[in-house]
């Protein structure tokens, strides 16, 4: 859009003009871009967000460098690696350092919710001659996440990013939590909310949704490993919102955090939370792990922007809530609980949409997600059958 938005200068003297002379305007978006840049200096407003020329530190090489200054566990690996031939050396260290490993994972650098990965898999390389084999089999042993990608053109891709390998932690017990922050224009610092990532696919490298807060076990230290980032951030110039990743492992009693990444932009979770705060005005005690609002009332939710059925192809935003009304699964003012909708466009023609459901428990959330999902089921399964 911003692209589109250049290629039309009155268009862009129409929006300059439209801004009220001495008014504090500034431009917010999901990622900031060369595009944004170049649209908010024909604008002549700031932006609030992370100027491109930082954009290494979101990387995931970018990330594991400064989770290594803040002192961050995270998973063994290696970081700014060019081409298969370093990612094959790096996977051959990495098992030679950690015999026990059974899988790594390879990453690009810009990939996005789990696309730019894929899975290598150690499974009966022991031994002698270990960089051969690897060599050898590489293509064979490792699944790309992104169904569209080959082997190939996943190295070629990754030869043009760059990217890191690292180990694939596994455990009987793991949760995937982001820590959201915000540095204001003054450097500023704030915890915005904590989630537990709900994730899918074979290996679980893919972002489906979240609940929110996090788990009241470890959100509050989630927070503040969150700050550290932050305050590291800060000092390389970063501006606006950002999220960070974790994967978490419990064992022998107690939590292992281990950061993942960095996304310095906005991420899958902040339109529901923003969602959250417009309709209870409320907000997140990052001491405490809990959302209260505007009433003093405890708040969660649970969000998925990929809800999506072959069943539900055809319905109309109005059949939408006409179904949910029915049954009593939408928002309620008064209660400040029920269910919220919104990617409702994509709806009719691919069968898909988001929601954010929303209670005064995580069970209570859970339970308007079940029974949106079986309602809009039986509505549109019985029209289907019929």
């Amino acid at each position: 859009m911003t692209q589109k938005i250049l290629a039309r200068p009155r268009l862009v003297c129409r929006i300059k003009q439209a801004i009220p002379e001495g008014h504090i305007a500034h431009l917010s978006c999901f990622n900031v871009s060369e595009y944004e840049r170049k649209l908010a200096v024909a604008l002549q407003v700031p932006i609030y967000g992370c100027d491109p020329d930082l954009f290494f530190w979101g990387t995931k090489s970018g990330s594991r460098e400064i989770f290594r200054q803040c002192g961050m566990d995270m998973p063994p690996g290696y970081e700014n690696l060019r081409n298969e031939d370093e990612v094959i050396q790096a996977l051959v260290k990495l098992k030679q350092e950690h015999p026990e490993l059974n899988k790594a994972v390879v990453k690009m650098n810009d990939g996005f919710s789990g696309e730019g990965n894929a899975v290598f898999s150690y499974d009966g390389l022991t031994g002698n001659g270990l960089e051969q084999k690897i060599r050898k089999q590489i293509s064979s042993r490792m699944v790309v996440v992104a169904r569209d990608l080959s082997y190939p053109l996943f190295m070629k891709k990754f030869e043009q990013m760059g990217g890191i390998v690292e180990a694939f932690l596994e455990a009987e017990e793991t949760a995937s939590p982001s820590v959201q922050c915000r540095i204001n224009p003054s450097g500023k610092i704030d915890v915005i909310s904590t989630h537990d990532q709900l994730i899918g696919g074979k290996y679980g490298q893919v972002f489906l949704g979240a609940t929110f807060p996090a788990s009241k076990e470890y959100n509050q230290e989630i927070g503040r490993l969150g700050g550290l980032v932050a305050s590291a951030l800060r000092e390389k110039g970063v501006l606006g919102r950002f999220g960070v990743d974790f994967i978490s492992v419990f064992k022998e009693g107690h939590w292992t955090h281990n950061a993942i990444e960095i996304n310095l932009r906005k991420g899958g979770t902040t339109h529901p939370y923003i969602m959250l705060q417009f309709l209870t005005d409320g907000d997140y005690d990052a001491e405490k792990g809990s959302y209260l609002t505007a009433a003093g009332e405890e708040r969660y939710y649970l969000a998925s922007d990929n809800l999506q059925d072959e069943h539900f192809k055809g319905l109309t935003p109005l059949d939408l809530m006409e179904i949910v009304i029915l049954h009593g699964l939408h928002f309620s003012g008064t209660k400040e609980e029920g269910v919220m909708f919104h990617l409702i466009g994509a709806l009719s023609q691919y069968g898909k949409l988001g929601l954010v459901c929303i209670g005064d428990s995580h069970e209570r959330a859970r339970f308007f997600y079940d029974e949106t999902v079986k309602v809009l089921k039986g509505e549109t399964e019985f029209q289907t059958n019929s």
